[in-house]
């Protein structure tokens, strides 16, 4: 029945929300599923308003004020951020060359060979499920401290996710070309290179770019551990408690994420770009393309100075075999598989509160329209790593789950305020006008007109970062903030090599999990 004259505020809110009982019932089920979460995060605010551990808080930040400008360590300084670049680099070409073929295999391109591709599969969830981190800290072990490390966990972490993505978007592809290819007597290699790869390049490419950016991110993680570049200045920075040179480290990792996003953008946005009249066979962006990504990797690899021809010697084999028959059998005794589970019950409450936490946080600040300040917030947060901020949070709250939560919460409000606030922005404007036509405030024209069209981006984008942030949360215990990271650090120190062999099977069987559960809410949701 047509409204003859528009509803007051008031009017409004009385209407009943049909939805309303299905709300109500999905917000206590959320209630009875955190409650124990919150309980083993340790969540609580009484130490942001203890004056004695604000004092200490206080005291702490002061020190990184003002940052060392000494030309000596500004020298050291460059050197380390040129290494984390090549680090970076170098690891996503390795990444690419394993990529490349696994991808191949786990497509339908091979589907003659039927039995390679489950077990294709398997590999690069293996490869994806073990954090990048923890792959460093196995080679630094094998292979000492240095950015060789950080090149080979970056390479076998990124190859597994770059190989998973790439054979998602080829499979996802007009498979008529490649039919019509082999209809005319083309091979399989040859259908996926004219037929289906000319469709996904752009995509391709454009994802690369990305895992690029996220790859300088994480080769700082790395460093934590040995692994060359920025990250290990700021590690020993960090032990000596000179705040003056974090923050000078901290700055140009800022400055370096910075110019990585914005050459990220350029590059992605270029190729979006429709090109003009073709004077070489594929166009010059792509020339110049394919030369720069050349050089800037002949570039890593000559400032990183690795003989990769060590690495595969005989002895490095003998070395490495035998460090790796060390984890075999793991130790699958009841008590230690009690405090295991318990260690996953903690990494999945750090992951899932520090999540929601972001998820608040995030929203807040992809509300106000003036997004200038507020942009600068975010791209703070989300530039200091999570491994900093737990080392700052477990100065806050303590060591522990929560000091794990907070660093998680304050990084990915970072990511998700970002993402927030562009679906906030892309939802449709017509729900929310027709009901501030219609005599709403501000408040309600939001919640029943905004946010409704954008919920399912802001799910997408949360469950994304809740598969991301739940291998972050597994490493986090390296610098005290619980977990299974916690576990295994203390153990690959005392070298009990079996029993660090079952907390990373956990490590890997928790990710497989997080991972399945995301796509079921995903496709649930739709």
């Amino acid at each position: 029945m047509p409204i003859s004259q528009p509803l007051s505020g008031a009017e409004l809110q009385r209407l009943r929300d049909p939805a309303a009982r299905t709300r109500l019932t999905a917000l206590v089920l959320a209630l009875v599923v955190l409650w124990p979460m919150l309980h083993t995060s340790g969540f609580s605010l009484k130490p942001f308003f203890d004056a004695d551990n604000l004092k200490v808080i206080g005291g702490f930040l002061a020190q990184f004020l003002p940052p060392e400008t000494s030309s000596e360590f500004l020298d050291y300084l460059g050197q380390a951020t040129l290494q984390t670049l090549a680090i970076a680099t170098a690891g996503m070409a390795l990444a690419f060359v394993i990529a490349v073929p696994m991808a191949y295999l786990s497509t339908g391109a091979a589907r003659e060979r039927v039995t390679l591709n489950p077990i294709a599969r398997g590999v690069l969830t293996i490869l994806r499920g073990i954090p990048e981190l923890v792959w460093a800290l196995v080679f630094v072990r094998v292979f000492g401290l240095g950015p060789a490390a950080g090149v080979l966990a970056l390479g076998l972490t990124y190859g597994g996710m770059l190989a998973k993505v790439y054979a998602e978007i080829l499979e996802s592809t007009d498979p008529a070309p490649a039919r019509a290819l082999r209809a005319s007597g083309a091979g399989r290699l040859q259908a996926l290179l004219y037929g289906l790869l000319p469709q996904a390049a752009k995509e391709l490419t454009s994802y690369t770019v990305y895992r690029w950016e996220c790859a300088i991110r994480a080769s700082v993680i790395m460093g934590f551990v040995g692994a060359g570049g920025l990250g290990q200045l700021m590690d020993q920075a960090m032990k000596m408690l000179n705040g003056g040179e974090a923050a000078s480290i901290l700055l140009a990792f800022m400055l370096l994420v910075a110019a990585a996003d914005l050459l990220s953008w350029w590059l992605r946005r270029a190729l979006d770009t429709a090109p003009a009249a073709r004077a070489l066979p594929f166009g010059w962006r792509t020339a110049i393309f394919v030369i720069a990504t050349g050089a800037s990797i002949f570039w890593s690899l000559r400032l990183l100075d690795i003989d990769f021809s060590a690495l595969l010697t005989q002895d490095a084999a003998q070395s490495m075999g035998d460090f790796v028959r060390g984890f075999f059998p793991p130790d699958l005794s009841q008590p230690w598989l009690l405090k295991v589970l318990q260690g996953v019950w903690e990494t999945l409450a750090i992951s899932i509160i520090g999540t929601l936490l972001a998820a608040i946080a995030g929203l807040l600040l992809a509300l106000p329209r003036w997004r200038a300040p507020w942009n600068a917030v975010l791209n703070v947060l989300r530039s200091v790593p999570e491994l900093v901020w737990a080392t700052i949070t477990a100065l806050a709250v303590g060591l522990g789950p929560f000091a794990g939560a907070l660093a998680l919460a304050l990084h990915t409000a970072g990511v998700l305020g970002r993402l927030y606030a562009e679906a906030l922005q892309n939802a449709p404007a017509a729900p929310a006008q027709a009901l501030r036509l219609s005599g709403s405030n501000r408040l309600l024209a939001f919640a029943y007109g905004t946010f409704p069209g954008a919920a399912p981006q802001l799910l997408a984008y949360t469950l994304y970062r809740w598969e991301m942030n739940i291998r972050m949360a597994a490493i986090l215990g390296f610098v005290g903030a619980g977990g299974l990271g916690q576990l295994l650090y203390f153990e690959l120190s005392l070298f009990h090599y079996a029993q660090a062999s079952t907390v990373i099977i956990a490590m890997l069987l928790l990710s497989i999990a997080v991972d399945w559960s995301s796509a079921w809410l995903r496709r649930a949701m739709r």
